[in-house]
C-alpha cells in the first residue's frame, strides 16, 4: 500500500507541474469518494494518480470545493462529484498554484464556479502565466480567482464555519488552509505530505522555516478528533501532522548545522545526512537526495544557518527574509 501510494503520488505531481510522466497504459482510476462529515467529503485517486486531495463541501446554500485535481481526470472527477451531488460548484478555492490542485480551474470557472484563492495565486498566474503541456503561458481569464484575501476569508454556507487562512511562504507564497470549525476538518493543500519528504517550491516562495511554520499554525487549530486532508496522501490525525513536522523540524536541524560549518551543497549531499528518514520518507518526486538539496537551498537562499544556534532553533529567521527565484 505504501509504495502504490508513492508511486500515484510521484507521478501526479509530474505530470501536473514539472515534467511529463509516459505510461505505456493509461491506469483505470477513479476518485474515492469519504464523507467526513455530513455533507463534507474527501476526493482522493483510487488506483493510480489524480492529482492533490479534494474537499467538497454539499449543503443548502450550495457547494463548495477545495481543489481540483487536473485535466485528464476532469471526466472521473465530475463523475464522483455527480455520485454525492447534482448541483454545480459555487465556489471553488484554489489552495495554491500548482496545476495538479488547480488544473480543472478553467472548466468549473466557465460553468459558474467562483474561484477563490490567496492574492499572491492570482499574482503568480498574471505575472508568470501557467503551466501547460507546451510549457509556462498567459493565464486565460476563466482560471484565475475572482475573490482573493491577504490573510484570511470567512464562508458561513452549508451549517459550517469555515475559515480560510493563509500561511506565508510555506509550500509556496501563495497557501491557504481551510478550516471547517463545525465538522472538525481541516484541509492543509500541500504544506502537509502525509508520511512523505514534503516538495518546497523554492521557485514559487517556499521556504523551510515558513513551511514549518504553516505546520504548527495547523496544529494550533487541531485536536485529536480532528480530520486532516493533506495535500497528497491518506486521511490524516493531529499524531501524524504532528510527527511529519517533527521529522521536518529534525532534518532543518540536521542540515543547519551543516550550513554553519561552511558545507556546500555537494558536500552535504554526500553525506547523505537524513539517510535515517530514508525508508520511510523517501519517493519517487522528493527523494532523501531531493530533500536534503532543497531545505539546503532553503537555507543558503537567507544564508540561515549562521543564525541557527546548536540546538538548530532559528534565531530571527523571517528578518530580511529574501528569495532567490
Amino acid at each position: 500500500m505504501k509504495i502504490l501510494s508513492k508511486f500515484a503520488l510521484f507521478s501526479a505531481l509530474f505530470l501536473s507541474s514539472h515534467l511529463v510522466f509516459a505510461q505505456d497504459k493509461k491506469p483505470e482510476v477513479t476518485f474515492a469518494v469519504n464523507e467526513l462529515a455530513p455533507g463534507l467529503y474527501m476526493l482522493s485517486g483510487d488506483g493510480g494518480p489524480t492529482g492533490g486531495n479534494i474537499g467538497l463541501s454539499i449543503g443548502d446554500d450550495g457547494v463548495v470545493m477545495i481543489d481540483d485535481s487536473m485535466p485528464r481526470f476532469l471526466g472521473i472527477l465530475q463523475d464522483a462529484i455527480k455520485s454525492v451531488t447534482k448541483k454545480p460548484i459555487d465556489f471553488l478555492i484554489t489552495t495554491h498554484v500548482h496545476g495538479d490542485h488547480m488544473g480543472n480551474n478553467e472548466t468549473f470557472s466557465n460553468e459558474g464556479a467562483r474561484i477563490v484563492a490567496h492574492k499572491n495565486l492570482r499574482k503568480h498566474l498574471l505575472e508568470k502565466g501557467m503551466r501547460t503541456a507546451k510549457g509556462m503561458e498567459k493565464a486565460p481569464k476563466s482560471v484565475l480567482p475572482v475573490i482573493t484575501f491577504s490573510e484570511e476569508l470567512s464562508f458561513h454556507l452549508n451549517g459550517e464555519d469555515v475559515q480560510t487562512f493563509h500561511v506565508a511562504e510555506a509550500h509556496t507564497d501563495g497557501d491557504a488552509v481551510v478550516h471547517f470549525k463545525n465538522a472538525n476538518v481541516v484541509h492543509t493543500g500541500d504544506t502537509f505530505f502525509n508520511n512523505l519528504f514534503p516538495f518546497i517550491d523554492l521557485n514559487s516562495g517556499g521556504d523551510v522555516d515558513g513551511y514549518i511554520a504553516a505546520q504548527e499554525r495547523i496544529l494550533s487549530i487541531v485536536n485529536e478528533k480532528t480530520k486532516i486532508i493533506p495535500g497528497h496522501g491518506p486521511l490524516a490525525s493531529k499524531k501524524d501532522l504532528a510527527k511529519d513536522l517533527a521529522v521536518l523540524k529534525d532534518c532543518r536541524e540536521i542540515i543547519a548545522r551543516l550550513v554553519k560549518r561552511g558545507k556546500s551543497e555537494e558536500e552535504v549531499v554526500k553525506m547523505n545526512p537524513l539517510a535515517k528518514y530514508h525508508d520511510e520518507y523517501n519517493w519517487g518526486f522528493i527523494t532523501t537526495e531531493r530533500m536534503t538539496r532543497q531545505v539546503y537551498k532553503s537555507m543558503k537562499n537567507t544564508a540561515k544557518g549562521s543564525h541557527y544556534h546548536h540546538d538548530g532553533q532559528a534565531s530571527n529567521h523571517r528578518e530580511n527574509h529574501t528569495h532567490s527565484h
